[in-house]
């Protein structure tokens, strides 16, 4: 049976595990528009915890981003989403949103893309009476450029985003290198981890490595342990920056639980871990040393 398409039509939409997921303190960002800056300033360290620790959050998806729908319960939509490879389901991630951050409005084939490169980009209506506010790596089809503007597809109508906050790029074609991930990668030293987190307003480990591949237009799998069973197989001694170090549990032996990218020089830019923001850190003498198990890349055509 072929599932009904339709789009995300929030800044950020939350993929929880269960309707029953979302606690009281969550309310902001259940609602459209959605006010994600005010539901994380306001959720200190254990109530963020908990989003991993009580598998309340499985990911995030942007703004236009396609999503398939499973089953309606109540005010939540079951979806899949396809751009977020998962061995979850072959389909795409698998999670609960609530359906009043859903439109029914899904553009057809796209010719090119203008994918946002700054987070807070701001989108606005021809007449610029309406503003959306968007994360980095936002995507929407190309409709035509004018003067210093694109005009784009949305959920919400045509709209228009400064050529200086986007980039047009073709679809499925790897347009840098693992320097290019690093450059990309770097402008987010200091921002906060977030558990499911997939966007510019705060990451989680394989939420970073998955969205720093992306900008050169790279799609990789959405979870570390998945994004570590495919790529190419690099050696010890051929690291190169931008690719993927994973780490495992029992000294390296036992279930992946992080990844960071390599940034050269023994280091590697990442997102720890709840409470801690990205970084980077040297491998030498640390429990990342130990823990190593697996380094991929994805970035070569």
């Amino acid at each position: 049976m072929e599932l009904t398409k339709k789009t995300i039509s929030v800044t950020v939409a939350t993929l929880w595990s269960t309707p029953d997921s979302a606690r009281p303190m969550d309310d902001k960002a259940l609602h459209n528009p959605v006010d994600l800056e005010g539901w994380l300033d306001e959720l200190p360290y254990s109530p963020r915890l908990e989003l991993c620790d009580n598998n309340l959050v499985q990911s995030q998806v942007l703004y236009g981003e396609e999503v398939l729908i499973v089953e309606e319960k109540d005010n939540w939509s079951h979806v899949i989403v396809p751009s977020q490879p998962s061995s979850k389901d072959s389909r795409g991630y698998p999670g609960w949103i609530p359906t009043n951050q859903l439109s029914n409005e899904v553009y057809g084939d796209k010719n090119a893309t203008v994918i946002v490169n700054k987070h807070g980009a701001v989108l606005t209506s021809p007449n610029m009476k309406t503003t959306h506010h968007l994360s980095y790596q936002t995507r929407l089809p190309l409709l035509e450029e004018t003067g210093d503007d694109f005009l784009v597809w949305s959920p919400h109508g045509d709209k228009k985003l400064k050529k200086r906050d986007g980039v047009i790029t073709p679809n499925d074609v790897i347009t840098g290198s693992g320097e290019d991930i690093v450059k990309n990668a770097e402008q987010f030293i200091g921002l906060l981890y977030l558990w499911g987190g997939m966007s510019s307003y705060g990451y989680d480990c394989s939420g970073f490595s998955y969205n720093m591949a992306r900008t050169i237009g790279c799609t990789i799998p959405r979870d570390a342990s998945d994004q570590m069973k495919s790529g190419k197989v690099i050696q010890n001694n051929e690291w190169e920056k931008g690719d993927l170090l994973f780490f495992a549990y029992e000294q390296g032996k036992g279930s992946v639980h992080h990844v960071g990218i390599y940034y050269g020089d023994g280091k590697m830019i990442h997102s720890p871990s709840t409470g801690r923001f990205i970084e980077v850190t040297p491998l030498k003498g640390t429990l990342y040393e130990e823990e190593l198990c697996g380094i991929r890349r994805y970035w070569e055509n």
